[in-house]
C-alpha cells in the first residue's frame, strides 16, 4: 500500500499544471540540499578533532553533550518555520476499502523521510564512525547514535503537534525564549545543567529506551489526531464552533482608514503566513543582543545602520513588500467596490508606520550598548518612516502574484517576484552607502542628522508622495486583478 501511495503522488507531481515551476524549484532545492549535506558532513568529520583541540582536558563526547540542548532548540524552531508537513489528498481513498490506519501510518511514515531528519545525520554519522575508530566502546557508541536518531524522530513528530496547535507553539516558544534568557543573563548555566542527561545516553546504553518512548508517544499523539479526522464528513460538514473575535474598536480613532486597519489586523491574526511574519518581527527585536556584542559591527558604523533599519523596519519590509498581494484572494472585490484607493493605501502606510514606532520603542533598551547605538536606531526609524515606507508602497505596485495566506512564510517563494529582490537596493544598500559617505567625510552626528532630515522631509511630503503612488496603483489596477486571479 505504501508503494501504491508513492506511485500516485509521483503521477500527481508530473501531471500537475505547474509541473515546470515545480521542477525548477525542485532542482534549486536539490542544489541547496547538496550544499547543506556537504557542509554537515564536513562538520561531522572535523567535530571530534575540533573539540579535542579546543578542550584537550574534556572528553569530546562529553563536551558535545553540553551543546546538545542548543541543537534540540534550533531543530525545533527550524522545523516549525521551514519543514513542510507531508500532504496527501485523502478524499478519494475514504470511499475505497483502504484502512484508515494505513493512510495515517503512510502520512506519518512519509514525514520520517523528510530531509530535515537526514540533515543532522550527515554530521552525526561521521562523528559516530570517528568515535568507533578512536576506540570508544562500540555498544555505547551505536546505542547513543540510535538515541540521537530517536530524538530526531521525536522532534519531527513534535513539529506536527505545534504546527497543528497554536497553543503548543506558544508554549514551545516561551520555553525556548526562557532558556535563552536564563543562559544570556547567567541565571542558570543551561549547557552544564542538561549535559549530564545527554551524556547519560552514552554512558548507560539502556537509557535509549527513554527517547524510544518519547518517539512512540509523540507518534501515537499524531496518529490519534489524524485518524480522528479521516472521515469524509469531517471535510464536508460545516464548522459550527463559536467564532472568536478581537476587539478592534480602538482603531476607530484613525478615522476613515479604520475599516482597512481592522481588515489587515484580522488578516494577520487569522492566517498563518502573515501571523508568522509578525512573530518573526517580534523575535527579530532580540537580534541586537547578537549584533551589538560582535566587535566587527561596532567597528563598522555602516553595519549599525543596516541593523537599525532591519530592527526598526522588519515588519515594514516583511509585510510591506507583499502589498497588495496579501489581499490577492479578494482584491478584485475590493477594486469593484466604491472604496477609495487612497484610503486603502493610507491604511497600509499607517500600519507600517505604527510598526516602525513600536519597534523603535522596543529596541530603545539597546542604549545599554552605547548612546551611538540608540542614535543610529532612532535615526533609522525616522528614515524608515519617511523614506522607506513610500519606497515599499511604490514597489508594491509591481506585485501581481497571488499569495496563499494559510501557508508558512519561511521557505515559501509564493508571491516572490523581481520587485521583492529589487526593493532591497533602495531599502538597505542605498542608505548604507549614504551613511558611509557622510560618516567618513564628516562624522556620525552629521550622518544621523542627515537621516533624520531625510525622514522628516519624507513625512512632510507624504501627501504628494501618496498621491503619486495612488495614481500608480490605479494605472496598474487591472493588471494586478488579472495576476491575482492566476493560482498557478
Amino acid at each position: 500500500m505504501f508503494k501504491h501511495f508513492l506511485s500516485l503522488e509521483w503521477k500527481s507531481f508530473f501531471r500537475s499544471a505547474s509541473f515546470g515551476k515545480n521542477v525548477a524549484m525542485k532542482i534549486f532545492m536539490v542544489f541547496m540540499a547538496f550544499y547543506m549535506a556537504v557542509s554537515f558532513i564536513s562538520l561531522g568529520v572535523a567535530l571530534f578533532f575540533l573539540l579535542k583541540d579546543q578542550f584537550p582536558d574534556v572528553d569530546p563526547i562529553l563536551k558535545l553533550s553540553e551543546f546538545m540542548i542548543y541543537w534540540v532548540l534550533y531543530e525545533m524552531l527550524l522545523r516549525y518555520f521551514m519543514q513542510k508537513l507531508p500532504v496527501l489528498n485523502i478524499k478519494p481513498f475514504l470511499v475505497l476499502p483502504i484502512s484508515d490506519k494505513k493512510i495515517t501510518n503512510y502520512i506519518l511514515g512519509k514525514s520520517a523521510f523528510s530531509f530535515f531528519n537526514f540533515l543532522p545525520l550527515f554530521a552525526f554519522v561521521p562523528f559516530t564512525v570517528i568515535l568507533l575508530f578512536n576506540g570508544y566502546p562500540a555498544v555505547n557508541v551505536l546505542l547513543w547514535f540510535v538515541a540521537i536518531v530517536l530524538i530526531i524522530l521525536t522532534l519531527n513528530f513534535i513539529n506536527f503537534i505545534i504546527n497543528k496547535n497554536d497553543k503548543a507553539f506558544i508554549i514551545v516558544l516561551v520555553v525556548v525564549a526562557s532558556i535563552i534568557g536564563l543562559q544570556y543573563f547567567e541565571v542558570v548555566d543551561i549547557p552544564q545543567l542538561t549535559a549530564p542527561y545527554f551524556h547519560a545516553l552514552y554512558e548507560n546504553p539502556l537509557l535509549v529506551l527513554i527517547p524510544l518512548a518519547l518517539a512512540f508517544i509523540t507518534y501515537q499523539i499524531n496518529f490519534k489526531y489524524l485518524i480522528n479526522r479521516l472521515y469524509l464528513d469531517q471535510s464536508l460538514k460545516k464548522k459550527t464552533k463559536e467564532a472568536k473575535t478581537v476587539d478592534l474598536s480602538w482603531t476607530k480613532r484613525f478615522g476613515s482608514i479604520a475599516p482597512f486597519l481592522q481588515m489587515d489586523l484580522r488578516l494577520i491574526w487569522r492566517n498563518k503566513r502573515p501571523r508568522t511574519q509578525a512573530i518573526i518581527c517580534f523575535a527579530f527585536a532580540l537580534y541586537g543582543l547578537l549584533a551589538y556584542t560582535t566587535g566587527m559591527n561596532r567597528e563598522l558604523p555602516v553595519m549599525l545602520v543596516l541593523i537599525g533599519i532591519l530592527m526598526t523596519g522588519i515588519f515594514m519590509i516583511n509585510f510591506g513588500q507583499f502589498i497588495p498581494a496579501w489581499d490577492s484572494a479578494y482584491y478584485n472585490m475590493i477594486m469593484a467596490q466604491n472604496i477609495p484607493l487612497r484610503r486603502y493605501l493610507d491604511s497600509k502606510a499607517g500600519l507600517m508606520m505604527a510598526s516602525v514606532v513600536f519597534m523603535a520603542v522596543v529596541t530603545t533598551p539597546y542604549v545599554y550598548f552605547g548612546w551611538d547605538v540608540l542614535m543610529v536606531n532612532l535615526s533609522c526609524a525616522v528614515y524608515n518612516a519617511g523614506v522607506n515606507i513610500p519606497i515599499v508602497l511604490f514597489f508594491g505596485s509591481m506585485n501581481k502574484k497571488r499569495i496563499d495566506l494559510v501557508k508558512s512564510s519561511i521557505g515559501n517563494m509564493q508571491g516572490m517576484g523581481a520587485a521583492q529582490w529589487l526593493v532591497g537596493i533602495p531599502l538597505m544598500l542605498l542608505p548604507m552607502a549614504l551613511y558611509a559617505i557622510l560618516y567618513y567625510v564628516f562624522s556620525m552626528t552629521v550622518a544621523n542628522t542627515a537621516f533624520v532630515v531625510l525622514g522628516v522631509t519624507g513625512l512632510l511630503l507624504r501627501e504628494k508622495l501618496m498621491a503619486s503612488i495612488t495614481e500608480l496603483y490605479r494605472k496598474k489596477k487591472y493588471a494586478m486583478v488579472h495576476g491575482f486571479q492566476q493560482k498557478d
